[in-house]
């Protein structure tokens, strides 16, 4: 999910770096958007060092530099790419200019270009806020679909006291998540997920490993940190950047990952585990690099099964949803998993079709439960983390809070 924060030319522009670091932390990705007036209250290289992306202050391109096709319908691209603009501060002139078709900039021009929902936190002096000029502009905005995030009342920079003030960044935050549709029905949830492969070594070089990418794990904390939960990633070793989960436990073997998971697994709420940890680790690993023979033999031994270990110690409190990976007799496997393992859901994983699942960012998958069968057509992996999400909440709301002894 990516939104673009514009910033315009107010004192309250400072506050716009903990709105973005706000929503950093619920796994939104942000792409700022300053005016010529905002720059001189905030330096881009703020927003840019927070941010991690480069910051739009320009039309036609940064400075001096001359301008391009890219810089000249660069606006568009950015229109297309985001799914809110949000804008905090936004100033009368501001509001103004949107209520009036003006595109004199690169934050007015996308205002026009964009589709997406468009959300503003108004900030001013009392006397500007109150002004008929002003009001009329925001009911211009409001019935064309404009979000207005009402400022609140106290002491203005100007030395006034009045409406007029930003509203706080975490009411700012939760209006935009609200516009976005997306539920805060996981808040004050711990959501356990684990990720990614697990690496079992055969000497200090090679490895046993699968093809998992982690890039579904990482899709479903995303997505939980979204809606509110406090979010533990397990992961295995993957090219991922983490999300910004509340803890972050980076694991290699099947052995490592179950101890960080029963570790964490008293705490938690719901756990789902989309990890592919390897069956089978070798007995005696060799200290030195094994030479290249003709043939070698490896005795393997079975590593320890962390789902059905969860499933046979949870409290009533835990919803425990695992995933299957498989090639054949897919809905039959995943249902005899289910009740063997005593989880609440099992997410089966269709691994024969080589163009979604393993390293792509596509999948479909069906959700098994005690009471249904859910098919998830081919979608992105994001969409699918919000249909897995979507069981846990049903299931978790069937069940009482039992606090864990």
């Amino acid at each position: 999910m990516k939104i673009a924060l514009g910033v315009s030319g107010g004192i309250a522009a400072y506050k716009a770096a903990e709105v973005l670091r706000q929503l950093q932390d619920r796994g939104v990705q942000v792409q700022v958007v300053m005016t010529r007036a905002a720059q001189e209250f905030v330096r881009p290289l703020t927003f840019a060092a927070l941010s991690g992306e480069k910051v739009i202050t320009d039309m036609f391109g940064e400075g001096n530099s001359e301008p391009n096709v890219e810089s000249a319908v660069e606006h568009i691209a950015v229109a297309q790419a985001i799914d809110a603009l949000l804008v905090v501060p936004a100033t009368a002139d501001l509001l103004a200019k949107f209520a009036n078709g003006v595109a004199s900039d690169f934050l007015t021009t996308l205002f026009l270009a964009t589709t997406a929902p468009v959300i503003v936190a108004p900030a001013m002096n009392v006397n500007m806020w109150e002004h008929e000029a002003t009001r009329k502009n925001l009911e211009t905005l409001r019935q064309r679909g404009v979000r207005i995030v009402e400022p609140g009342s106290g002491y203005l920079a100007c030395g006034m006291v009045g409406s007029g003030r930003l509203a706080e960044p975490e009411t700012i935050v939760e209006a935009t998540l609200d516009t976005l549709g997306v539920s805060q029905d996981l808040k004050g949830e711990t959501v356990l997920v684990t990720a990614g492969p697990t690496y079992e070594p055969i000497d200090p070089v090679r490895f046993l490993g699968n093809r998992s990418s982690g890039k579904m794990g990482y899709a479903i904390a995303e997505a939980a940190i979204r809606r509110g939960a406090r979010v533990i990633l397990v992961s295995g070793p993957t090219a991922l950047t983490s999300p910004s989960v509340a803890e972050f436990v980076p694991v290699e073997t099947a052995q490592q990952m179950r101890e960080a998971v029963m570790e964490r697994f008293p705490d938690s709420t719901v756990v789902i585990k989309s990890a592919a940890v390897s069956d089978y680790r070798v007995r005696e690993i060799s200290t030195q690099k094994i030479k290249r023979e003709k043939a070698i033999s490896l005795e393997l031994e079975p590593n320890p099964d962390i789902l059905a270990e969860l499933g046979a110690t949870k409290f009533e409190k835990h919803i425990l949803i695992g995933f299957a990976a498989e090639t054949e007799n897919g809905l039959e496997n995943a249902r005899k998993k289910l009740a063997k393992k005593k989880v609440d859901a099992i997410v089966l994983n269709d691994v024969s079709k080589s163009s979604i699942g393993f390293n792509s960012d596509r999948n479909a998958v069906t959700i098994v439960t005690a009471d249904e069968t859910i098919d998830v057509p081919e979608a992105s992996k994001s969409d699918i983390a919000g249909r897995v999400l979507d069981v846990a909440v049903r299931l978790r709301k069937k069940q009482p809070l039992v606090v864990a002894h």
